[in-house]
């Protein structure tokens, strides 16, 4: 089978079958491509089930003279790994060569991570008699409240809120739908926002009606405006940490696990498939996993 033949299924795979993103899916083709064009320079006649072992280790050697880190390497090598999942499944070889390969090693990095106080403090520096001052404190109380990624709150759909019970149902990776529960403060902003300033909007582009955040041309807001509309909060509140959207969702996870929530409860509202993700975003300190030994352990019930 040709390179160019198993990545182009691979790629309808991941699409059809799979139901991953576009940009999932080019992540993956851009890591098996840079494997093949690797072996077609150094080993021409290598074709993906010819593909051994070494071939794979000789690629990592290559990656770690590039100067690529440790967590990019992985990276690759995890698409590496899927890519021949796949053509296992479609029983285009016989064996998996990255089966033995052991990856490179990477430090568990922890996430930065807001206090309760810091978080107010960033709410309060948003001027509210600004433009745009109601949106924007009403998308960073739904980051917070609800632990939201930066596509999960751009995408929000006004007909997926039930405020009125306090949940909101978000449509996750590879369209996944959860219900999430919502805050009364988020609830508050929210509705100042959709009654007070989204309402007086000049015009709302017709695909975007039932989207919630709008910018001021009534079309849906990019990753990046997200991006800008947190930095900028975080910037006047005086807070020297780097900060990004998905800061609050580190937050909201962390600050439910340090008020004794349960992980699975966690792991369901963040929408993660394995309970180890969760364990990262809230990155568990020894002080809770003692706690937890003290309370559950049947040998402690005494």
């Amino acid at each position: 089978m040709l390179w160019s033949t198993a990545i182009n299924g691979f790629k309808h795979y991941m699409l059809l079958e799979r139901s991953m993103s576009a940009h999932s899916v080019d992540a993956y083709l851009s890591d098996v491509r840079k494997f093949a064009d690797f072996l077609v320079d150094d080993y021409p006649d290598v074709l993906p089930e010819r593909v051994r072992l070494h071939h794979i280790e000789e690629f990592l050697g290559w990656l770690h003279d590039l100067g690529l880190g440790a967590r990019t390497q992985a990276r690759i090598l995890s698409g590496i790994r899927s890519f021949y999942r796949y053509l296992i499944e479609e029983d285009e070889v016989s064996s998996d060569p990255t089966a033995l390969i052991e990856g490179p090693k990477i430090g568990r990095k922890m996430p930065e991570v807001l206090s309760y106080a810091e978080i107010e403090k960033t709410l309060n520096a948003i001027d509210l008699s600004k433009p745009q001052g109601t949106r924007n404190r009403a998308i960073i109380e739904t980051l917070y409240a609800c632990g939201l990624r930066v596509t999960e709150l751009v995408g929000l759909k006004i007909s997926n809120l039930f405020l009125d019970i306090g949940f909101v149902k978000v449509i996750g990776k590879n369209d996944k739908e959860r219900i999430v529960p919502i805050g009364e403060s988020a609830i508050k902003h929210i509705k100042l926002y959709i009654e007070n300033d989204r309402v007086r909007l000049p015009s709302i582009d017709a695909y975007a009606s039932d989207i919630l955040f709008l910018n001021r041309r009534g079309a849906p807001l990019s990753r990046v405006m997200i991006f800008n509309i947190v930095k900028e909060a975080v910037r006047n509140a005086g807070i020297g940490k780097s900060i990004s959207p998905h800061t609050f969702r580190h937050s909201f996870a962390t600050h439910l696990v340090e008020g004794g929530a349960d992980l699975r409860a966690v792991q369901e509202m963040l929408g993660h498939e394995s309970i180890v993700t969760t364990e990262i975003y809230t990155h568990l300190d020894i002080n809770y996993l003692r706690d937890t030994i003290l309370s559950f352990h049947p040998l402690n019930n005494s």
